[in-house]
């Protein structure tokens, strides 16, 4: 009997260890194919792994933004001063309320606003609102504010009568309770050397409680210019006469831009009698505004007439008083003119408002020709 160890097996001859380590022979295309295949998965694995992070960046986002103060509560904290500017949209509004810590979310502000007043304006000029208050409640005191007032917007350049026109159509009150201030200044704590209110009724937007009497409203505006003149250092009598006065006449003689240099200009005048002007301001504003006409047209008889107290070019020095009441930025440079070696001032374009300046008349004289020039070729215009 053979033995077991010798008896023929069934499977196939054992390769040993070699066996198991050895690799299969693989054509050249098949290795191409694997080595795409390997960056293939690469990159669907980096690709998987950005949408993965942009995922949690996202939740994590809304999670953190689901945690911010969308709104306040209540009617608000502490008091401030809130300017709606001429023009402003909803959308710059509420990021202004937020910027100032009103509101505690613009978007929400304005959502709120659109519920209830999508058809509306919220109307230009200063409110009394308060820190972190609701957006319904910062809607409400916006809306609220200004349909329990009267609203009156004061242009630039507006004589004092003017001004009682605009008063009485944005109130209802009649003219004539306006014009029985004109001359009363001691009622308003006005100095002595003013002849009326002209100089004192500060141009700007105004909201009067709908049972405000004409002088309450007339006190308003007057407190209104003191504020400006205290904010620029002016307290003396004399002083606020002069920057009043002065300021009133480059309102109405340049832009903005120039009031400075106008207002050194005229300073250089005031101050140098012996000067080319001879102290004379030479304003045409001044002398039509005492001719109360609008036009700067006037005769040469008008202009060599002393008896108008407000001709500049027959009374060397100011005026008797203001042409006009002028704002902050006309105050702000008469009380500080700039500091420059210019005595004349024309502007030689009406419609840029471009403003040339002289040391010497003759060199002003080359200005005024290009003023006559324009005029020339703007039939119409210069009146």
């Amino acid at each position: 009997m053979g033995s077991l160890l010798d008896a023929p097996s069934s499977r196939e001859p054992s390769t040993g260890l070699r066996g198991v380590f050895e690799h299969e022979e693989l054509t050249p295309e098949q290795v191409k194919r694997r080595r795409r295949r390997g960056r293939v998965s690469l990159t669907t694995a980096i690709a998987l792994f950005l949408l993965a992070a942009l995922i949690t960046v996202s939740v994590l986002g809304s999670t953190f933004r689901w945690f911010e103060v969308r709104d306040y509560r209540g009617d608000g904290k502490d008091p401030v001063t809130f300017s709606v500017a001429d023009g402003a949209t909803t959308g710059q509004i509420a990021v202004a309320l937020e910027a100032q810590g009103i509101v505690a979310d613009a978007e929400t502000f304005v959502e709120t606003y659109q519920e209830e007043h999508a058809e509306q304006f919220i109307q230009p000029g200063e409110y009394e609102l308060r820190t972190e208050m609701s957006s319904e409640a910062a809607v409400d005191a916006l809306m609220e504010e200004d349909e329990a007032t009267h609203y009156a917007a004061v242009n630039r350049t507006l004589r004092m009568t003017d001004v009682f026109g605009v008063l009485s159509e944005s109130t209802g009150i009649p003219v004539s309770e306006f014009e029985a201030y004109r001359e009363d200044t001691a009622t308003f704590g006005i100095p002595d050397r003013f002849p009326t209110l002209e100089g004192w009724l500060h141009p700007g937007e105004y909201r009067f409680p709908l049972d405000a009497t004409a002088e309450q409203i007339l006190q308003t505006m007057v407190d209104r210019t003191r504020t400006t003149l205290d904010d620029n250092g002016i307290s003396d009598e004399d002083q606020i006469f002069e920057v009043l006065t002065i300021g009133s006449i480059i309102e109405f003689e340049v832009q903005p831009e120039h009031y400075d240099v106008v207002a050194g200009a005229i300073e250089n005048r005031l101050e140098n009698p012996d000067g080319e002007t001879s102290g004379f301001i030479q304003s045409d504003a001044s002398v039509t505004y005492g001719l109360d006409r609008r036009s700067y047209d006037f005769s040469e008889e008008e202009r060599r007439d002393e008896s108008n107290r407000y001709n500049t070019f027959a009374n060397p020095g100011l005026p008797v008083g203001p042409i006009g009441s002028p704002g902050d930025a006309a105050i702000a440079a008469a009380a500080d003119p700039q500091d420059n070696d210019y005595y004349f001032w024309v502007t030689v374009d009406l419609d840029t408002g471009e403003t040339k300046f002289a040391e010497t008349y003759a060199e002003h004289l080359g200005y005024v020709e290009e003023y006559n020039q324009w005029c020339s070729e703007n039939e119409g215009r210069c009146g």
